[in-house]
């Protein structure tokens, strides 16, 4: 066993020393260590930075994604580009039949509920509000939409049954219609019909969109919307099981509207989709495209930081060729000497590395500090971009550090103490 430990104990103290030789190294040739580390110290600040600041970045826009629902989709009519002269939108336009059949049939479907809008102008009281956006839905909107109702009920499967005149509000309504705070009980006139407020409806934030337009929202019952319009166009908004089953919903619904609409294995479909997960699985992919293009370009810094270390271990074997000599005069085995110029080139590159990574924490709380730019709000540095810039740094001191400390090893001692 202490056999074994000798070798060990040689090899440990060996690199224990020349690690503090190769600091003293830097700190006696501060200034021009400095300049050597450059490189590498912005090269390292700019990995971690760039890293984090598209790592926050897509953490918002996904953030943003989810605000939608990653498990919704939509659903709507179309006519197919070479038969719309022959084929009208009334023609493809969804139904009511073809919701239920997809609720019926689609088991990777949880909840739908068929949307039509319209704008009506709406007085309450001596308050009225001109096309005001009026939207017919089914009870399984609120959770498909994350919108629930804040004071009365939502609404219910007799409301649509019976076609009743009975609405939803939003707060925001509210406010420019001068209504009460709760105006359940109330009643409001929409396209001169007179419908019963039975509740409240949490405004959704737009993101600032719509400028000073109306943010009034009122919500009929979808049988309602159409007894009063029945030429509205219909969509239909869906929730699906998990976000994971959307290539089975997209199958499943074009399947069951296909066989309905009795379309031929030649024909195009008469309606479209759209899968928020698919957007957002694309958008990872292009997330990941842009860091690697990101890591690659301000990996360039490294490599020009890289040669100047090869650069600057050149002139310091040359400088000091006769301590090289008069160490191997001692008895200095030429992998002592390898180890210690290696040792120096990796200790320079790690300590430009170590400035590098400081800088870059430093940038990253200013980036989430900087007013009115939410996006970055929760950058966090990025420890994989640490540890890869960490562990780059190193290696760069190897790789170009090896070709001085080799030309160091074998030095002729007798040469190198003639060495003016």
């Amino acid at each position: 066993m202490s056999i074994l430990l000798k070798p060990l104990a040689f090899i440990l103290r060996l690199l224990w020393q020349t690690v503090f030789l190769a600091l003293g190294q830097v700190w006696a040739n501060k200034t021009r260590a400095t300049l050597t580390a450059l490189g590498i110290i912005i090269g390292v600040w700019a990995v971690i930075s760039v890293m984090s600041g598209l790592n926050g970045m897509r953490s918002y826009v996904l953030a943003e994604f989810e605000k939608f629902g990653a498990r919704k989709m939509w659903v709507w009519g179309q006519v197919p580009r070479e038969k719309r002269t022959v084929m009208s939108w009334s023609d493809v336009k969804l139904s009511v039949y073809e919701a239920n059949l997809i609720l019926d049939r689609a088991p990777s479907i949880d909840s739908l509920s068929p949307i039509c809008n319209n704008s009506w102008d709406v007085r309450a009281g001596s308050e009225q509000q001109p096309s005001v956006r009026v939207t017919g839905i089914w009870p399984q909107w609120h959770d498909i939409e994350d919108r629930q109702v804040i004071f009365g009920r939502p609404f219910s499967n007799i409301d649509i049954n019976e076609n009743r005149q009975v609405c939803l509000i939003n707060d925001q309504g509210i406010e420019e219609l001068k209504l009460d705070t709760d105006p359940v009980g109330e009643y409001l006139l929409l396209d001169g019909r007179r419908f019963l407020i039975v509740g409240v409806i949490e405004t959704k934030d737009a993101g600032g969109f719509g400028g000073g337009q109306s943010r009034t929202e009122i919500f009929i019952p979808f049988s309602t919307h159409k007894m009063m319009n029945p030429y509205t166009w219909t969509n239909f908004a869906i929730q699906m099981k998990s976000p994971e089953v959307s290539e089975d919903a997209q199958a499943e619904i074009r399947f069951i509207l296909r066989k309905h609409r009795q379309l031929g294995p030649e024909d195009e479909d008469t309606f479209n989709m759209f899968v928020l997960q698919n957007e957002i699985q694309q958008f990872n992919q292009v997330a990941k495209v842009i860091g690697l293009i990101a890591f690659i370009v301000v990996g360039i810094s490294l490599l020009v930081g890289g040669i100047g270390i090869m650069n600057i271990m050149l002139v310091s074997v040359s400088e000091r060729t006769r301590e090289i000599g008069l160490r191997k005069a001692m008895g200095a085995k030429p992998p002592v000497v390898l180890t210690q110029f290696l040792t120096e080139a990796v200790v320079l590159c790690l300590l430009g590395g170590l400035i590098g990574v400081a800088l870059a924490i430093a940038t990253v709380q200013g980036m989430k500090n900087i007013p009115n730019l939410t996006q970055l709000e929760h950058t966090e540095v990025a420890t994989g971009a640490v540890v890869l810039a960490v562990v780059f740094s190193a290696a760069v001191g190897i790789v170009f550090g090896m070709f001085p400390a080799i030309k160091a090893s074998r030095l002729n001692p007798i040469d190198a103490l003639r060495h003016e």
